[in-house]
């Protein structure tokens, strides 16, 4: 059994991130129910690397000293299984937003799509979804986003160490990409989408790894929070 003074001293927790949380509201519950446990009135935690709210999978918490190593655990190389929907885009490249262009897919084969990965293998200029927690001039992309206002997005170089089509299913796609810090595979989706001459968007997302941390080691929010009463 953890004490106050473990937790103070840092600890790192994996956690399995469930669906429609934010990291932050996670890292908020986790701190709460870590300060009523051992009647603290402060304690440091973190999240070393955030999961979007329709993504699940590992989240790193970081408590106590142990904050003080979230930059290293971020930029580490993640891993993230998922899938794509061909012949249509979302504002937010992914399901947060309502479909807003279809796209003709009859020219798509199975051989294509395997063939189209090659393209996205290495290091590539990428550019972060406009509904992103990405800062410009002191405010959130999503806030220009949601209020309709057009903003200026610079790309950035990400590296994709590997890019697997895992199972195709009619328009759905299931993949697995290894990748480097900064990556957006939601930005992944819409650029694959392109360079099949169609559309694509992102309809799911679980990350499985930040570099040796698996998502097979992680415990749910309900879990951790048993273990400590």
């Amino acid at each position: 059994m953890k004490t106050a003074q473990d937790y103070l001293d840092g600890q790192l927790v994996l956690i399995d991130k469930p669906l429609e949380w934010t990291s932050f509201q996670v890292v908020n519950k986790l701190r709460w129910h870590i300060r009523q446990a051992f009647n603290l009135k402060k304690i440091k935690v973190g999240h070393a690397g955030s999961l979007d709210p329709l993504a699940t999978g590992l989240l790193i918490i970081c408590t106590g000293k142990m904050t003080k190593q979230i930059d290293t655990f971020q930029g580490q190389i993640k891993t993230y299984t998922g899938t794509f929907v061909l012949g249509s885009t979302t504002p937010s490249y992914d399901l947060e937003t309502a479909i807003d262009q279809e796209f003709p897919t009859a020219h798509i084969t199975p051989a294509l799509i395997h063939k189209t990965t090659a393209q996205f293998i290495g290091e590539i200029d990428q550019f972060p979804p406009v509904f992103s927690a990405l800062k410009k001039e002191g405010k959130r992309l999503y806030e220009f986003a949601r209020a309709g206002e057009s903003v200026k997005i610079n790309s950035r170089k990400v590296t994709i160490e590997e890019f697997k089509i895992t199972k195709i299913e009619g328009l759905k796609v299931n993949f697995s990409v290894t990748c480097s810090k900064g990556t957006y595979i939601r930005s992944l989706a819409h650029d694959f989408g392109k360079a099949l001459e169609s559309g694509a968007h992102l309809s799911a997302l679980r990350r499985t790894k930040i570099g040796d941390f698996s998502v097979e080691k992680a415990i749910s929010i309900d879990t951790f929070i048993s273990e400590l009463n």
